[in-house]
């Protein structure tokens, strides 16, 4: 039996917090990890003691037909990345990993080409969060390292890589 690598590893577990999304189009779930130790984790859904859209029945954004990467302001949920930083003292998340992981709620696919939106982007940056992973298949991934979003800070070009 072949071992799995770290950064796998913790996306299988990123792909298990998914389990706990409320989201009706497409389920992120996150963990920031230090040292080899995971700090915390965090999943798409409403803010606590709103109704998620699981229990509404109905998602705004794709009753309005608003294209991935879109009008994040139009949704109920609080994404992957944030719950995970919420849930984090910002001691434990100097120099970490975010591991993300989601998938489409209608085919169960993985979500291919996913990165941090750029309220996330601000998060993961001001949380000193030092590279998030972000799963593409199940052994693939892409490593982005948060320095190239400082260095490069998309929100002065109008370009936010969703």
């Amino acid at each position: 039996m072949e071992r799995v690598d770290k950064n796998n590893y913790y996306l299988d577990i990123a792909e298990t917090v998914i389990e706990r999304g409320t989201c009706l189009r497409r389920n992120f779930g996150a963990i920031i990890v230090k040292h080899d130790e995971i700090v915390s984790t965090g999943y798409s859904g409403a803010p606590r003691g709103r109704k998620n859209c699981s229990d509404l029945g109905f998602c705004t954004r794709e009753k309005l037909n608003i294209p991935r990467g879109e009008r994040y302001e139009l949704c109920r949920s609080v994404h992957a990345e944030a719950n995970c930083i919420i849930s984090a003292a910002r001691r434990d998340t100097i120099g970490a990993t975010l591991y993300l992981a989601g998938r489409d709620v209608k085919t169960g696919e993985l979500v291919s080409n996913a990165c941090c939106c750029a309220m996330c982007k601000r998060m993961v940056i001001n949380a000193g969060i030092e590279k998030v992973i972000v799963r593409n298949t199940q052994t693939e991934y892409t490593t982005y390292m948060v320095n190239d979003w400082i260095e490069n800070d998309d929100s002065l070009s109008g370009k936010f890589g969703y």
